[in-house]
């Protein structure tokens, strides 16, 4: 075997070795049933999921009581709550969160549900993939933990993920629960995630800081604790 063909199959190789392990990484995730997550890094973002109905399209969202809660909830109400912005107050610093209820009327509701409830307060964001994604909303810190109660994706299809782009982690389709992410960095992730708001640019500064001092020895929590001290 010539040189440069000695090369090329030894990066064919390397290629398929990271595919095989990506695919691995990503089935971990969606074999925990409780786990809430946004994919890894590496995803494959060819497929296009068939968009779900907005679960609002009636005027009336609809949630459905799940596995026990990490911390105490009520439902939110059938009637979507709405607001423009909360503040998300850290340790490391205020992160704005700007709604897009048009699209995801039922998912904004919940957020502010849960937030009026204090489902938020002096819980610790679980999961940092720099260059990716910031996780937080599970009270357990596990990212299997919830409010004890799901609802459907809000999807018309045409979701992009750019950097500051809050929405719903999950574990499969209509599985929403607590948990969120933020990105942290523009990501050609396909339309299986419910974009509810975005975060300003010192918001995104804030998440920035968090994602630059890296991870923990367990290569998954930011290396820094980071608890979110009040939703308001």
């Amino acid at each position: 075997m010539s040189l440069g063909r000695h090369r090329y199959a030894r990066r064919m190789r390397s290629r398929r070795v990271l595919s095989v392990a990506l695919s691995l990484f990503v089935l971990s995730l969606s074999a925990c049933g409780g786990d809430q997550d946004a994919p890894s890094k590496g995803t494959d973002d060819s497929a296009t999921p068939t968009p779900a109905a907005t679960s609002a399209a009636a005027g009336e969202c609809s949630y459905t009581k799940d596995s026990p809660a990490a911390k105490k909830a009520e439902l939110p109400p059938a009637k979507p709550l709405t607001a423009d912005k909360l503040t998300v107050a850290t340790n490391r610093g205020d992160i704005t969160v700007t709604f897009k209820p048009d699209p995801a009327p039922c998912t904004v509701s919940s957020f502010v549900s849960l937030a009026k409830q204090g489902y938020f307060d002096n819980t610790k964001c679980h999961r940092l993939v720099p260059g990716f994604v910031l996780q937080c909303g599970d009270p357990s810190a596990t990212g299997t933990g919830g409010p004890g109660y799901r609802f459907n994706d809000e999807l018309k299809g045409n979701e992009t993920y750019r950097a500051g782009t809050v929405a719903m982690a999950n574990a499969g389709p209509n599985t929403n629960g607590s948990q969120f992410f933020i990105m942290l960095a523009d990501s050609g992730l396909p339309p299986q995630y419910t974009v509810f708001g975005s975060v300003d640019d010192a918001g995104l500064k804030v998440a920035r800081a968090i994602e630059k001092d890296g991870n923990g020895p367990d290569g998954v929590v930011p290396a820094k604790a980071v608890v979110i001290k009040s939703v308001s």
